[in-house]
């Protein structure tokens, strides 16, 4: 099927170009522990708006992402990080009274 003219081929990396390199937040040993208690680590793994931040993102395996996800779950149910918020504009000067 052949492409439509209007979508715009994918952009591929020249060779000469170096690759990114990922973020890596916090590197952890083989026998560290996640602890929910540990808030200022769990903080370099959301985002500014309370998020948490993907693997791809933070360059953790897979088995460590689901322990800093439930950590951080856990630190958010005994209200030591907040959910997440959600920074809105107030509506009181949109709306025009009759």
């Amino acid at each position: 099927m052949p492409r439509s003219k209007d979508r715009k081929p994918k952009r591929r990396r020249q060779r000469d170009e170096p690759r990114r390199r990922k973020r890596i937040v916090h590197k952890f040993a083989e026998d560290d522990y996640v602890d929910y208690k540990d808030i200022a680590l769990l903080r370099k793994f959301m985002s500014d708006r309370g998020k948490i931040r993907s693997r791809r993102v933070t360059g953790l395996s897979a088995k460590r992402q689901r322990q800093v996800a439930i950590a951080i779950k856990n630190a958010r149910e005994m209200a030591m990080l907040p959910y997440m918020s959600t920074k809105q504009p107030s509506k009181q000067g949109s709306r025009q009274r009759r």
